[in-house]
Order: structure tokens, then C-alpha cells, then sequence
């Protein structure tokens, strides 16, 4: 399975903006934010078709997310992951004392996730902040 690296930018959308107003848990929300812009090419380069899905990793995580078409412009190497819940599992925490973590410029690795499956709301929240039993002393 071909991986390549790619640089992660991330911000607002007009259907990021226009679907939460419909609920973060809408399916319509999820569709709007759950999902990768890559370049044409990049895409072909990792056997891909837009509609499918695709793993990114990056040093502060992994997450699945279905490719779409870019809407703008977008360089070979340049992925665009709209704000929400999915693109902060690859984004840091540390805010270098601005209140905001940083969401552009992240050094990211793409590769097909086809037989993956793009997570929910709920199923992203149970995984990144469930935690295990401890053991009785």
C-alpha cells in the first residue's frame, strides 16, 4: 500500500459553516467535516478515487476520513481537512501561548484506508477519551 507525505491545512468551510447549524451529531455535519480535499494527482498516486476513504497520520495521531474533490486550488502535497472533531485527532494541542492550537502546516502521511471506516462523532469521542479500568490494589 503506497503512502506519501503531504502537508495538512485545515480551516473553516462554507459547508462546515452551513451544516453544523444542523447539529454536530446531523449527517449532514458529519459529511461536511469527515472528509480530505487532495490534489488530482495525489490521489491517483495512492490508488484512490474521491468518495473513498483515506488514512492520515500524523505525530499526534491517525484518523480515517472520506476523500472529496479539492474546492480550491490545491498544490500537489497540500491536503485540506475542514475544522471539526476528525482533524483534531491529527492536530496538536500545544498553542505557543496563542489559546489555539495550531492547524496548518502539519507534516502528515496519506495512504488508502478503502475497507476502514470513517468513525462517527460518538465513536471518535468514545475512542479518544474512554479510558481503561484500573486494576483493584
Amino acid at each position: 500500500m503506497k503512502k506519501i507525505q503531504v502537508t495538512l491545512l485545515s480551516g473553516r468551510s462554507l459547508s462546515q459553516g452551513r451544516e453544523k447549524e444542523q447539529g454536530k451529531l446531523s449527517e449532514s455535519y458529519f459529511k461536511s467535516v469527515a472528509c480530505c480535499e487532495i490534489n488530482g494527482e495525489d490521489i491517483k498516486e495512492i490508488g484512490l478515487d474521491y468518495g473513498e476513504n483515506v488514512r492520515i497520520s500524523t505525530k499526534y495521531g491517525t484518523v480515517v476520513v472520506k476523500t472529496t474533490a479539492p474546492k480550491q486550488t490545491l498544490e500537489r502535497g497540500i491536503i485540506f481537512v475542514p475544522y471539526g472533531l476528525w482533524v483534531a485527532q491529527v492536530s496538536g494541542s500545544e498553542t505557543d501561548g496563542t489559546g489555539m492550537p495550531s492547524y496548518k502546516g502539519i507534516s502528515s502521511t496519506l495512504e488508502s484506508a478503502k475497507k476502514e471506516k470513517v468513525l462517527t462523532v460518538d465513536q471518535l469521542i468514545k475512542k479518544s477519551f474512554s479510558r481503561k479500568k484500573s486494576k483493584k490494589l
